[in-house]
C-alpha cells in the first residue's frame, strides 16, 4: 500500500524559507496526481500546489511566485515530491500535508486524493 511521509517543517521568521519533502513508498500508479495541502488553525484545508506525472504544476494564487513544487520520479513511479517555500509570511503558518491519487489531476481533484500523509507543521513568525 502506498505510504506518504512528510518532513521539513519548522519555525522561521517572515521572509525565510522552508523545504518540505514527501517520501513515497509502495507507489501503485502509472499515471498520477500529487499535491501539497495545508490547514491553518480554525480554517479549512486548502490546496497549495499540484503536480502530475508529466511535470505540469499549478499553484494557489496566494503562493504563486513564492512556492515551488517538484518531484523526484522515474519511469512509471515516483520517489518523492517537494515544496520549496520562500519569502514566507505569517499567513503561511499551517500543517502541511502531501497527498496522492491515480489518474489525471482533473479527475483526482474532482473526486479526491486516495492517500494522505500525517502532515508536517510550518510556523512563520512576524
Amino acid at each position: 500500500e502506498l505510504q506518504l511521509a512528510e518532513s521539513g517543517g519548522g519555525s522561521v521568521q517572515a521572509g525565510g524559507s522552508l523545504r518540505l519533502s514527501c517520501v513515497v513508498s509502495g507507489f501503485p500508479y502509472i499515471r498520477y496526481c500529487m499535491g501539497w495541502f495545508r490547514q491553518a488553525p480554525g480554517k479549512q484545508r486548502e490546496t497549495v500546489a499540484i503536480i502530475d506525472d508529466d511535470g505540469a504544476t499549478s499553484y494557489a494564487d496566494s503562493v504563486k511566485g513564492r512556492f515551488t513544487i517538484s518531484s523526484d520520479n522515474k519511469k512509471n513511479s515516483i520517489d518523492a515530491i517537494y515544496l520549496q517555500m520562500d519569502n514566507l509570511e505569517p499567513e503561511d503558518t499551517a500543517m502541511y500535508y502531501c497527498a496522492a491519487g491515480g489518474g489525471y489531476c482533473a479527475t483526482t481533484i474532482t473526486y479526491g486524493f486516495d492517500y494522505w500523509g500525517n502532515g508536517t507543521l510550518g510556523t512563520v513568525s512576524s
